[in-house]
């Protein structure tokens, strides 16, 4: 019995240092592996510019737009986070490893570059060049716990800012203030693009699709088909006459028509009619 259990003891500690060493990184790996990314980057390295605040802007604008036309992250938001993340692009990751953003390794597939931050040797994602890593920036927020930020206004950079540091995305308590000065010491906002309602509703409804399957779920709240597989519709959270009825190319006079609704009052899990 003693030694069964002697036995049983020494196969637990065993399997516990193994699952240990997959966790951790030693400094010696660490090292090893950041020589190797840094010998493929030589080149690049050392024909790095330095940027100044202004030359980040004129660099990276383009890129940041694009990502605010695609999911609705307003490009002042993505360029003042870049510029602080980054220090203006001169910081060791956006140098070496094109991380932009301080994106760490979880979930990642790709290569890794080991440095100190909330932990000794934290792996933070590399990237093949800086615009990766703003198009990776977008995928990142494109979780559950971020996906309120993407029904606010793609012009609203004082709504991302402070949703940002609600959602967990950054412990500095001045996090919100922080970017919105970048925004405004740089009139970062001349970036940034109304959208009509049509187009908010369509990208909404895209990238919150994209989310729920990023998480596995089905699509809910405002993720719906543009074209409707049947003849109802079922009201869901945060659902207006005029958001549903221009979903489905309908006026709200046609959609109340269709229901014989004398007023525009709608509830949750109630059933429209959209087509006849």
């Amino acid at each position: 019995m003693h030694k069964t259990l002697y036995i049983l003891l020494v196969t637990c500690i065993v399997f516990a240092s193994c699952s240990s060493r997959k966790k951790t990184i030693s400094d010696r790996q660490a090292r090893r592996n950041n020589k190797t990314i840094q010998k493929a980057n030589k080149e690049a390295i050392a024909n790095y510019q330095a940027y100044t605040a202004q030359s980040y802007i004129d660099r990276f604008k383009t890129v940041a737009v694009q990502e605010m036309n695609l999911y609705g992250i307003p490009a002042s938001i993505t360029l003042a986070q870049g510029m602080f993340e980054s220090g203006n692009g001169n910081s060791e990751l956006a140098k070496v490893a094109n991380n932009h953003f301080g994106i760490k390794c979880n979930g990642w597939n790709g290569e890794g570059y080991y440095k100190d931050d909330d932990n000794a040797n934290d792996c933070f994602r590399v990237y093949k060049n800086p615009e990766e890593s703003f198009r990776d920036h977008s995928d990142f927020l494109k979780k559950k716990r971020y996906a309120a930020l993407f029904e606010l206004d793609k012009n609203d950079y004082e709504g991302w800012a402070y949703g940002l540091k609600a959602a967990g995305y950054a412990t500095n308590p001045q996090y919100p203030q922080l970017l919105i000065n970048v925004i405004k010491k740089y009139n970062l906002d001349r970036f940034d693009r109304p959208e009509t309602d049509l187009q908010k509703i369509k990208r909404e409804d895209r990238v919150l699709a994209e989310i729920n399957d990023n998480i596995g779920q089905p699509a809910k709240d405002a993720v719906v088909q543009e074209t409707p597989v049947d003849k109802y519709y079922i009201v869901r959270q945060g659902d207006t006459l005029y958001n549903i009825s221009k979903r489905f190319s309908l006026t709200v006079d046609e959609l109340k028509a269709l229901n014989n609704m004398a007023d525009n009052n709608i509830k949750i899990g109630q059933k429209l009619v959209i087509a006849q």
